[in-house]
């Protein structure tokens, strides 16, 4: 487990308002004991954890694309890149196009 720098005061612009830390601000750091008796998520709430992780990730598709890798000139590249986010569906859909 990674340590964080505990924050102890409000700091604005983190993603939270200062009402929302007023709320929370007044929790007791865990102590040794605590992190002892803590049990995983999944073990407290089975049947919740069960529906979470079952909702993970992107619904399966009739037919999955598949990762490759592909040299290409540089100029080509630029060109797609160019068209802004989605480059590579749109070259995807090119290379559909082109019935090769």
């Amino acid at each position: 487990m990674t340590k964080q720098k505990l924050l102890k005061e409000f700091v604005p612009d983190r993603g939270y308002s200062r009402e929302d830390w007023d709320e929370v601000s007044d929790n007791p750091e865990w102590t040794e004991e605590d992190l002892k008796r803590a049990r995983p998520f999944s073990e407290v709430f089975p049947d919740l954890a069960e529906s979470i992780m079952r909702s993970r990730g992107r619904p399966p598709v009739e037919t999955p694309k598949k990762q490759i890798t592909l040299r290409l000139d540089q100029d080509v590249i630029e060109k797609f890149r160019g068209t802004g986010r989605g480059w590579q569906s749109r070259m995807n859909e090119a290379l559909k196009r082109a019935k090769i």
